[in-house]
Parts: C-alpha cells; sequence; structure tokens
C-alpha cells in the first residue's frame, strides 16, 4: 500500500510534466525549423526531476514532509503553506487510487511474476488516465513503450504468450483505426485520437487478443453511459469532445484482474457453456 502511495506521487508529476516537456520540445524544434535564435524561449526546461516541486501560484518549495502521499495535502487542509493558494484535490485522489489498485493486485496474484506486471500495467494504466483527462492527449511517450515492455513481457508467458501478444497488439490498434476511419468517413468528423489506438493495442500485448472484446465492449458501454450522463446534466453536447483512454485503461484493467470471472458470468448468464 505505501509504495502504492509513493507511485501514485510520482504519476501525479509524470502527468503534469510530460505534456509540459512534450510541448516544450515541440516549440524548441518548430524554432529551430524557422530559424529562430536559440534562446528565444524563456521558459526554464522541464524534466521529470526538476525542477523541484513547488506551488504553481506562488513558486514557493514544497518542503519534504508536505510531499507526503495524502497526509501531506491533508496537514495543508488542501491549501499552499506559503500562500494559501488551492492545491488540487487530484493529488491525493490519484495517490489513494494508485494504493488501492496496487493493493488489489497484490490480492490477486500474490507474490508472482505476473504481480510485478500487474503492477508496471496498473501505474501505466493510472498515468495515461490523469493525463488523458487532463490534456486530452495520451502521449507516445507512454503508450509506445507500453505496449513493447506488454510484447517483451509475453516471451516469458506472464499472462500471455507471444503469439497472442502479437496478434493482440496489432488487432487492438487496427479494430479502433478501422472504427476511427469509418466514423470519418461517415460523418467527416475524427472520433477519437491515435493515442486511443496505441493504447489498446498496447493492451493487447499485455492480456492477448481473447482479451479484446470484452475491453471493447466494457469501454464503450462505460463512455457511452458517461456521455449519457453528461448530457443529461447540461454538461456536454453530441459534439462535446470527451477523453475515451479512460474507459480503455479502466476496462483493460477490470480485464487484467476479473477478465476470467467476467467471462464466466456472462456464459453462465446467457447459458452458454
Amino acid at each position: 500500500m505505501l509504495l502504492g502511495l509513493c507511485i501514485g506521487s510520482f504519476l501525479n508529476v509524470l502527468a503534469y510534466r510530460l505534456p509540459l516537456r512534450i510541448e516544450q520540445d515541440f516549440r524548441k524544434a518548430t524554432f529551430e525549423s524557422f530559424g529562430v535564435p536559440a534562446g528565444a524561449d524563456r521558459e526554464p526546461p522541464v524534466s521529470l526531476l526538476r525542477p523541484a516541486s513547488h506551488c504553481p501560484t506562488c513558486k514557493t518549495p514544497i518542503k519534504p514532509w508536505h510531499n507526503l502521499p495524502v497526509l501531506g495535502w491533508l496537514l495543508l487542509r488542501g491549501r499552499c503553506a506559503a500562500c494559501k493558494a488551492p492545491i488540487s484535490v487530484q493529488y491525493p485522489i490519484v495517490e489513494a487510487v494508485t494504493g488501492a489498485l496496487s493493493m488489489v493486485c497484490v490480492w490477486r496474484f500474490g507474490y508472482s511474476p505476473e504481480l510485478l506486471g500487474a503492477l508496471v500495467l496498473t501505474w501505466a494504466l493510472v498515468a495515461l488516465t490523469v493525463t488523458d483527462l487532463k490534456t486530452m492527449f495520451l502521449p507516445d511517450d507512454l503508450t509506445l513503450p507500453l505496449l513493447w515492455l506488454g510484447l517483451l513481457v509475453s516471451l516469458a508467458g506472464v499472462f500471455v504468450g507471444p503469439v497472442a501478444a502479437i496478434v493482440g497488439a496489432a488487432a487492438g490498434y487496427g479494430v479502433l483505426w478501422s472504427v476511427f476511419q469509418l466514423f470519418k468517413l461517415v460523418t467527416g468528423k475524427e472520433g477519437m485520437g491515435y493515442g486511443d489506438f496505441k493504447l489498446m493495442g498496447a493492451l493487447g500485448a499485455w492480456l492477448g487478443w481473447q482479451a479484446l472484446p470484452q475491453i471493447i465492449i466494457l469501454s464503450a458501454l462505460v463512455g457511452a453511459g458517461v456521455g449519457l450522463v453528461l448530457m443529461a446534466a447540461r454538461r456536454a453536447e453530441w459534439s462535446t469532445r470527451i477523453p475515451f483512454g479512460p474507459y480503455i485503461a479502466g476496462a483493460g484493467w477490470l480485464a487484467l484482474i476479473w477478465g476470467a470471472d467476467i467471462n464466466r458470468w456472462y456464459m453462465q448468464l446467457t447459458g452458454m457453456q
């Protein structure tokens, strides 16, 4: 649990800083392509380690004991110790959720090679979920390493073998790509982003092609349900963009933990044997 809380704290940093670093890299490449002198972008470079954690409002460095997962936010009562600006509740929520999901992985897989794989996949899915919710963006820096790592893990047969993983990666990407192209052909609009294809491909690599129907159905049902609720609450319209990555990630995690149980329950419900 404690490890999961600490990882959750790091995932908050990752979800906040990685998009900033990608934006800075893109801006730098654009400047270089147009011959803009070096140093034109005066923003200090951002990395996962630098600058040190600080209040985004007053820039005051955060003291180590205020960085304690969940507890630090509670001690500060959700406000900066220096300027009293509010600190987003996202931070303790992500830390607590990561800790809880990590404990579920321990309960499900015990101390085994599968546990290590499940924890890595879980942490990556949390990071991608937070990033997509905040930026509507699933960075290649996360989705592609996750995909390749899933293929490598399959060589040891942790969750599935190499054949199921390779077919799963290709099918996961290809199915959503096909849906994207069909939707664009019919409506002239883009229904989802390429990051969604890559995330589905990564889940196919980790869990095999057999898990893809379940992941697609679960993510579509939850996504449609949330969209309908938001429209009923007048917080969204048919044309409103809603990030789909969190639903794919959530469905993938459910398939990881309870995939076999869900299939068994469905077969019993429908009378299939």
